[in-house]
C-alpha cells in the first residue's frame, strides 16, 4: 500500500505523505490556452461521513473496510484516533478521486485536447482499483466507465477535425506552391520584377504563418510541398538576378552610346555654323531616341548633359537672331508700306497698269532686304496674295482673247444649230404621222438641244 507502512506490530499506520493533499496524476495534461478554453477547477468533493457510512465499516482498533455490493473490502487502518477520524481520512482519498474525475469530467465538456485523457483515466482506474478509499465505489467505477466513453468520442471527433483541418491546411500550402511554381514558370522577360518580388516574398511570409499557426501536416507531405515550394524560389531568384545581370549589361551598353553622343553635341555647341549645326543636332535627336534608355538614374543625368550642350548652342544661335532681328526691323517698315501698295491695285480694273505697278512694288520688295524671322512669312504671304490675284486676272484674259478657244467655241455651236434643225424637221414629220412615240422623242431630244445651245451661246459671248 502506497499511502502506510506496517508498524512493529503488524498494524497499518497513516504515512505524513497519506494525510497530505492529493498530488496530479501522472500524464495529466498542462494547460493550453492557445488550444482550448481551461475548464474552470471544480470545488473539492466532500462526502459527508453520515453517507459514507453506508458504504464502510470502523472497528474499534481503526481498521476501516469498504463495503462494494454487499462484500466487505480491507481498506487500512488509521490507529490512535477515534472511528469517524479513521473514516474521515480514507473518505478524503476518495473525495480526491472524485475531484480529479469531476476535473476530468469539465475537461470533456469543455472539449479541450484529448490526447492525455485516457492516461488519466487509466490512473484513477488504478486508484479506485486498490480499494484504499471510503465512499460508493460501484458508482464511482461505472462514471468512470462513462467518462472512458466520452473521452473516446471526444477523441475520435478531434481526430476527424484534426484531419479536415489538415486537408486545409495541405490545400492552403499546395495552393501557395503553386503560385510560386507559376512566377518561376513565367518568361523573365515579361515579368514586372518589383510586383513579382513582393507577391513571392508574401508567398514565402504566408507559408511560414501557417506553419505557424496551422495544425502540422504529416511530415513526408510538408516536405514534400516545402521541397517544390524551395525550388520555385530558388528558380525564380536565379531568373531574377540573371535578368538584372542582363539588364545591368544594357543599362551600360545604353549609357555608353549616349555619352558618345553627348560627346558630340558638347563638340557642336559653340559652333557659329547656325543651319548646319541645326540640322546636326537634329540628327543627334533622332539618334538619342532610337537608343536604348539607361537605367533611370543615369538616363535622367545622360538627358540633362545631352540637353545642357544643345541648349549653349541654341542660346547662342537665339542671341545672334535677336541683334540680326533688330537691323531687320526698318526693312520690315519699308516691306508692310510696299504691302499696301500692293492692296491698293485690288480689285484689279487695268490689268496692263496693275502688271506694272507689281513689277515696281517688287523690284524695291528685293531692294529692302529681309525682315525679322517671325514676320517673314506673314508678309511673304500677303504679297503673293496680290501677285495671285494679278495673274489670274491675265489668266482669265487669255482664255478669252485665245483664237483656239473661240474657234472651238463656234465650231460646236455651228453643229449643234444643225442638229436642232435636223430635230425640228423630225418632229414635223412624226406629227404629219401622228406618231405619238416618235412625236414625244424628238420632242425631248429638240429640248434639250436648245438647252445645249442657250449655254453655249452664253460662253461664247464671255470671248467676245
Amino acid at each position: 500500500m502506497t499511502t502506510s507502512q506496517k508498524s512493529d506490530d503488524n498494524q497499518i499506520t497513516p504515512t505524513p505523505q497519506a494525510v497530505a493533499p492529493a498530488a496530479k496524476p501522472v500524464g495529466a495534461p498542462a494547460a493550453k490556452p492557445a488550444v482550448a478554453p481551461a475548464a474552470p477547477a471544480p470545488a473539492d468533493h466532500s462526502t459527508p461521513l453520515d453517507e459514507a457510512r453506508k458504504f464502510a465499516r470502523v472497528t474499534e482498533d481503526g481498521h476501516v473496510f469498504v463495503i462494494i455490493d454487499g462484500t466487505e473490502h480491507p481498506v487500512g487502518q488509521y490507529p490512535d484516533a477515534t472511528e469517524d477520524e479513521a473514516l474521515a481520512y480514507f473518505v478524503r482519498k476518495y473525495d480526491d478521486v472524485v475531484s480529479q474525475m469531476m476535473l476530468l469530467e469539465q475537461r470533456v465538456a469543455a472539449k479541450a485536447p484529448s490526447g492525455d485523457m485516457a492516461k488519466t483515466i487509466d490512473s484513477i482506474a488504478a486508484l479506485v482499483s486498490e480499494r484504499a478509499m471510503v465512499g460508493d465505489i460501484a458508482a464511482l467505477e461505472t462514471r468512470l466507465e462513462t467518462l472512458r466513453t466520452a473521452v473516446e468520442s471526444l477523441g475520435k471527433e478531434q481526430r476527424r477535425a484534426t484531419e479536415q483541418a489538415r486537408a486545409e491546411q495541405q490545400k492552403i500550402r499546395e495552393g501557395i506552391v503553386v503560385q510560386a511554381e507559376e512566377l518561376a514558370g513565367k518568361n523573365p522577360e515579361q515579368i514586372q520584377w518589383k510586383t513579382a518580388s513582393q507577391t513571392m516574398n508574401g508567398l514565402f511570409d504566408a507559408w511560414k504563418e501557417a506553419q505557424r499557426s496551422s495544425v502540422r501536416l504529416p511530415r513526408s507531405t510538408e516536405d514534400a510541398l516545402w521541397k517544390r515550394f524551395r525550388a520555385a524560389r530558388t528558380t525564380f531568384d536565379r531568373h531574377r538576378r540573371a535578368y538584372f545581370s542582363q539588364l545591368d549589361a544594357q543599362n551600360a551598353e545604353a549609357k555608353k552610346v549616349k555619352e558618345a553622343l553627348i560627346e558630340r553635341a558638347e563638340a557642336l555647341q559653340n559652333s557659329t555654323d547656325w543651319a548646319g549645326t541645326a540640322a546636326e543636332y537634329r540628327k543627334l535627336m533622332d539618334e538619342w531616341k532610337k537608343s536604348r534608355r539607361a537605367s533611370r538614374k543615369d538616363d535622367d543625368a545622360l538627358w540633362g548633359r545631352f540637353r545642357a550642350a544643345q541648349d549653349v548652342f541654341f542660346q547662342a544661335r537665339a542671341e545672334q537672331n535677336a541683334k540680326v532681328d533688330a537691323s531687320f526691323r526698318e526693312n520690315l517698315v519699308v516691306k508692310e508700306a510696299l504691302l499696301e501698295e500692293a492692296r491698293a491695285l485690288l480689285p484689279i480694273k487695268d490689268l496692263n497698269a496693275a502688271k506694272k505697278s507689281l513689277e515696281s512694288i517688287r523690284d524695291r520688295w528685293e531692294a529692302a532686304g529681309k525682315v525679322p524671322r517671325g514676320d517673314l512669312q506673314r508678309v511673304e504671304a500677303a504679297l503673293r496674295h496680290v501677285e495671285d490675284a494679278v495673274r489670274n486676272a491675265e489668266d482669265e484674259q487669255w482664255r478669252r482673247s485665245n483664237p483656239e478657244t473661240k474657234a472651238r467655241s463656234n465650231s460646236m455651236l455651228s453643229q449643234l444649230q444643225d442638229t436642232i434643225a435636223q430635230l425640228e424637221e423630225d418632229l414635223e414629220q412624226a406629227k404629219k404621222k401622228g406618231n405619238e412615240k416618235k412625236i414625244a422623242a424628238a420632242q425631248e431630244a429638240l429640248d434639250a438641244r436648245r438647252m445645249w445651245l442657250n449655254t453655249l451661246e452664253k460662253s461664247a459671248a464671255d470671248f467676245q
